[in-house]
């Protein structure tokens, strides 16, 4: 390999602790000379900033306790919350900003500021990164020009196992679950905490969606979850109950790793 070939290929990994768990970078060296990986990096602290539900002064917050109004909230705000409006109509209620009652766009702001990470690495001219927030990944080409990304997902039953492996190039996947928080997901249609999943999966083109999808797909429990899961046009879903069985859509299998 000529020198011009290893500057190319050499890589780059971060871990950078932001927005209440460890956001990870695997990056071209090409994102520490040109800027774009403390970029993606200051658009995480941003959103936390911005988003996070246990800082007092942060836009959500004070909007939540009614001491300010959307409009004089930073701009993102009003582009998350309308969001999670058409995921809330789109999931036939079971997404909303309004988790328990009170305003918590979480489930929604973790993969959009991931995914914004990952976009600013793109507009620099990464065409082969990843990027890993606590499990909500985006992957952007494939870790070399023959070798794909392969992303682990937690097994929740026991929790710190591994459930399975998905693999590709240019793919998003978000699972929601017990693994690493525990029960924490709300039912908001039936005003309680959701039961009938352990973890769902999802893997498609934008980690945002793939995350919201996720969680609306636990809040439903697992009739419901499969068949909405089947209509997602573009993504895939996995499921594990809490017996251990598990199911998945039809085309899910396009992500499980080859023989």
């Amino acid at each position: 390999m000529t020198v011009n070939a290893q500057r190319l290929s050499a890589r780059v990994r971060h871990a950078e602790p932001v927005m209440g768990t460890v956001v990870s970078f695997d990056v071209p060296a090409s994102a520490t000379a040109d800027g774009s990986l403390r970029a993606a990096v200051r658009s995480l602290h941003r959103a936390d900033e911005v988003f996070s539900t246990y800082k007092a002064d942060s836009d959500v917050s004070r909007l939540a306790r009614g001491e300010t109004a959307a409009g004089d909230c930073a701009p993102e705000v009003a582009e998350v919350l309308a969001a999670c409006d058409r995921l809330r109509e789109r999931s036939g209620g079971y997404f909303t900003a309004e988790p328990g009652g009170r305003l918590d766009p979480s489930g929604y702001v973790k993969g959009w500021a991931v995914e914004r990470a990952a976009s600013i690495l793109a507009g620099a001219g990464s065409a082969s990164h990843m990027v890993n927030g606590g499990g909500d990944v985006r992957c952007a080409g494939g870790r070399s020009a023959s070798e794909g990304w392969r992303v682990g997902i937690a097994s929740p039953l026991p929790a710190g196992g591994l459930a399975l492996v998905v693999s590709g190039r240019d793919f998003a996947v978000a699972t929601s679950g017990t693994a690493e928080r525990g029960s924490h997901i709300v039912d908001p249609v039936a005003g309680r905490p959701a039961s009938g999943m352990a973890s769902v999966t999802v893997a498609g083109p934008s980690l945002t969606l793939a995350d919201a999808y996720a969680t609306a797909a636990f809040a439903m429990g697992p009739d419901r979850a499969r068949e909405w899961t089947e209509s997602l046009e573009g993504y895939e879903a996995f499921a594990i109950l809490p017996d251990g069985t598990a199911w998945q859509t039809r085309g899910f299998a396009a992500y499980l790793p080859g023989d």
